[in-house]
């Protein structure tokens, strides 16, 4: 165990509503420390994130204590002593120290107690098992600091133990090195990992989903998915093939266009070839509708682009709009091998920044100012005229427009008569 005053200095902890919480609920023989990622994120010179504080104090003590000082409690997790307190609008989660006396699955039996140690040491990984106090004391029960100073992510105790308590675990750990690891992942970790796997199929949906999301926009995503690809963990979320090609590909594109990380893309990258794909992976993930539409639009038909040149991708980008164009180019240019510079992909991502499409400038008032009736015939002739019109490359002279709409007028005619 260590005891070091190394984040004396840090503000988010000497100040504010963190500093208040702990002040709270650190005096009367009771005592408080921020714990988790937080303490983590500092030490790796990061923005602390989401602040989880720890405390022997018993939930009906914190709620006592917060409504004696103004400030708003919700029991959130009461029953597994969990409190967050809302000050100036921002959450503070406060949990009481437990132990486990039972696991299953995702679900656990607890006892509060008093014993920082037992608290660590139910935690996941030693970079987790950190706590720091109001006066920047950090606390380390399980060679936490050391991990994190060399960025190895590792387990707290026997891996396959930690792992059967909670088979989410696995994806954690390759989340968390993806984030904060460096180098091959922990060998005895990710051999655990391989041993466990069949308790993925455990795991709902949603909670599989929001790590997988998580991992995929991650500084070392890459990488992770790799060696969950190589170990059978990735075929075993995804219910098909993985491609960990085009998601580095797609990452590196991404880096090189200057965009923000993309979990949708990577995901498309990494498990989409087709529509059926996308489909396949929004039951499996319960994607959100957004996604799930995102994922289908990419899958449909990414692979035309191979062979388009401008003229041909400005009338995909006038039918699928700025966003949706975008993003299937780019998983286009991701399963085509292409240099990550190659001039033509990147003109084709780039177009929308260069040309706006306009909108289509014939009205139905135009057709039946030519003697066609309203009635099915004049939306199919709109649709004529709106394909010649992309077709030539959308002409907005008068003498263009006209020659369009009458050629459409002439033709549904045609096919009345036939």
């Amino acid at each position: 165990m260590s005891a070091e005053p190394l984040l004396a200095d840090a503000p988010w902890l000497t100040a504010g509503g963190t500093a208040r919480v702990l002040a709270l609920l650190g005096t009367d023989g009771e005592e408080a420390r921020v714990v988790g990622g937080a303490v983590r994120n500092a030490l790796l010179g990061l923005a602390p994130g989401d602040i989880d504080i720890a405390t022997t104090a018993l939930p009906d003590e914190v709620l006592r204590r917060a409504k004696a000082a103004g400030i708003k409690s919700v029991p959130t997790g009461i029953d597994h002593g969990t409190v967050t307190l809302v000050i100036d609008a921002h959450p503070y989660e406060v949990t009481t120290l437990r132990e486990d006396t039972e696991t299953f699955g995702r679900k656990a039996k607890v006892a509060f107690g008093r014993d920082w140690v037992k608290d660590a040491e139910r935690r996941d990984f030693t970079m987790n098992g950190l706590s720091v106090d109001a006066r920047g004391v950090v606390y380390d029960y399980v060679g936490g600091i050391n991990d994190a100073k060399a960025r190895r992510v590792r387990f707290i105790g026997d891996p396959d133990q930690r792992i059967a308590e909670d088979y989410l675990r696995i994806l954690r750990f390759f989340r968390i090195h993806a984030a904060f690891g460096a180098g091959e992942p922990d060998r005895d970790g990710y051999l655990a990992c391989i041993r466990g796997r069949a308790g993925l199929a455990n795991l709902s949906a949603e909670r599989v989903r929001m790590e997988m999301l998580k991992l995929l926009v991650a500084g070392g995503a890459s990488a992770a998915a790799l060696a969950m690809a190589e170990g059978g963990l990735l075929q075993t979320l995804i219910g098909g093939v993985v491609y960990t090609g085009p998601l580095e590909a797609m990452i590196a594109i991404e880096r090189e266009l200057g965009l923000s990380p993309s979990s949708t893309r990577r995901l498309a990258a990494l498990s989409v070839a087709v529509t059926e794909d996308a489909k396949r992976l929004a039951l499996r993930l319960r994607l959100s509708n957004a996604e799930a539409k995102a994922l289908d639009s990419m899958g449909h038909r990414w692979w035309r682009f191979a062979t388009k040149d401008e003229a041909k991708a400005r009338r995909l980008l006038y039918r699928l709009g700025p966003e949706r164009y975008h993003d299937r180019v780019l998983l286009g240019w991701a399963r085509a091998a292409a240099d990550v510079q190659s001039p033509r992909w990147r003109a084709l991502a780039e177009l929308p920044q260069r040309w706006t499409a306009p909108k289509f400038p014939l009205k139905a008032a135009d057709f039946i100012a030519r003697g066609l009736a309203e009635g099915p015939a004049l939306g199919h002739v709109l649709t004529l005229a709106e394909d010649a019109w992309l077709a030539a490359d959308f002409p907005l002279e008068q003498a263009a427009l006209a020659a369009i709409a009458d050629q459409a007028v002439a033709r549904v005619t045609r096919d009345q008569k036939d």
